[in-house]
C-alpha cells in the first residue's frame, strides 16, 4: 500500500516556536512551543529548558520535554515573584539564577530559554545577558525591542539599565567563550 503510517511527518517542515531566537551557541530563546514546533526543537538536541511563568508548562510540552530527556527548571513560580517589588518585571533572584544557569555551559547547554511569548521575562534575562557581555544599552535595548514589537515595557528596560552585573558570579575556569 501507498498509505504512509500514521503520524509519519508530512515532509519535513521545520516550523520554528513563536519568537524563537539564537542569543549564542548552542543558547536559545523561545516563546511557549506548541505540538507543531516539536520536530525543530527536537533538531537542536536541547539539554535543558529554563521555563519562566508562575504557570507550569502545558501537558503536551512537559510530555514532549520528558520523551526527550530534556531537564526543566522552571523560574518564577508564583511563591518567587510575590518576593519582587510591584513594580518589577521579575525579581533579581530569577534573573541572577537564570544567568547562573546560562554560565554553565559544561553542564547545560544546549540551552533554551522559555516564556509564555518569548517577549518579557526572556528578553529581560537576554537583556542582563548582554549587560554582562558588555554591550552598550542601545544594542541591548533594540534587541529587546525586536522581540517585544509593539510590547516593549519601560519598566524591563529599567530593570536591565539598573541590573547590578556585579552580583554575577562567574567561574573564570568554566566560562563561556563569549564572556
Amino acid at each position: 500500500g501507498g498509505k504512509g503510517r500514521v503520524g509519519e511527518r508530512m515532509g519535513s517542515y521545520y516550523i520554528p516556536p513563536v519568537n524563537f531566537g539564537l542569543v549564542e551557541d548552542n543558547l536559545y530563546r523561545s516563546g511557549q512551543p506548541v505540538e507543531l514546533n516539536h520536530p525543530f526543537l527536537e533538531k537542536l538536541n536541547i539539554k535543558k529548558i529554563l521555563y519562566f511563568s508562575p504557570e507550569p508548562p502545558p501537558p503536551g510540552f512537559q510530555s514532549f520535554i520528558s520523551d526527550q530527556g530534556i531537564e526543566l527548571l522552571q523560574l518564577g513560580a508564583a511563591i518567587e515573584e510575590q518576593k519582587s517589588a510591584l513594580w518589577s518585571p521579575m525579581s533579581e533572584e530569577v534573573v541572577l539564577q537564570a544567568l547562573c544557569e546560562i554560565l554553565d555551559v559544561e553542564n547545560n547547554y544546549p540551552i533554551c530559554l522559555i516564556d509564555s511569548v518569548g517577549r518579557n521575562r526572556v528578553g529581560i534575562v537576554v537583556g542582563c545577558l548582554r549587560k554582562l557581555q558588555r554591550w552598550n544599552l542601545t544594542s541591548i535595548f533594540e534587541e529587546y525591542r525586536r522581540y517585544a514589537g509593539s510590547k516593549v515595557r519601560i519598566l524591563n528596560e529599567q530593570f536591565i539599565e539598573l541590573f547590578d552585573t556585579d552580583l554575577v558570579t562567574i567561574d573564570k575556569m568554566h566560562k563561556p567563550q563569549w564572556l
